[in-house]
């Protein structure tokens, strides 16, 4: 591994996405929760190491939440990202991890590419992805905190309520 290229921090800098912490980290700024991408230079090749990061129901919602529901909806979380596919431009055989935390579900992945501006797009890719897999499992019926609850009110204000 050596420095990291100055293409690889002008891609991450042209993108909308993300916004540069230390040498070779880039936060997302797209998104509601925490997504960090590490990239470095691997014979010739970038690769990138996202984490993405979202708080189990309990830590955003007002109410406790049951631990059987709690188990049920994160282990479907956890199907989901899994199956991250075809959100990329190009084949990705990824194997990501999700392990849960007190208060959060992590989801860790990585992958290679030679070409700097294909890979960070797909880094931003996986860290939506990750959010919208959240969002889909929101269950009704609580009152959530925020961020969630942002995301529930921009979600009905876009769909028309």
């Amino acid at each position: 591994m050596s420095s990291l290229p100055d293409r690889v921090r002008r891609a991450f800098a042209d993108h909308r996405a993300f916004e540069q912490t230390d040498e070779s980290t880039f936060e997302s700024t797209a998104t509601a929760f925490d997504g960090t991408v590490t990239a470095t230079t691997v014979d010739g090749r970038i690769r990138f190491d996202i984490e993405a990061r979202v708080p189990l129901l309990d830590a955003v919602t007002e109410e406790d939440v049951a631990a059987v529901v709690e188990d049920g909806w994160y282990e479907t979380f956890e199907l989901r990202v899994t199956d991250i596919g075809g959100v990329f431009r190009t084949d990705r055989d990824l194997e990501p991890t999700v392990s849960r935390g007190s208060e959060e579900a992590i989801t860790q992945v990585s992958f290679e590419d030679i070409n700097e501006r294909r890979g960070v797009d797909d880094a931003a890719a996986v860290i939506d992805y990750v959010e919208g897999t959240y969002v889909q499992g929101i269950i009704p019926g609580y009152e959530y905190t925020e961020p969630v609850d942002g995301l529930i009110s921009r979600a009905r204000d876009a769909g028309g309520n």
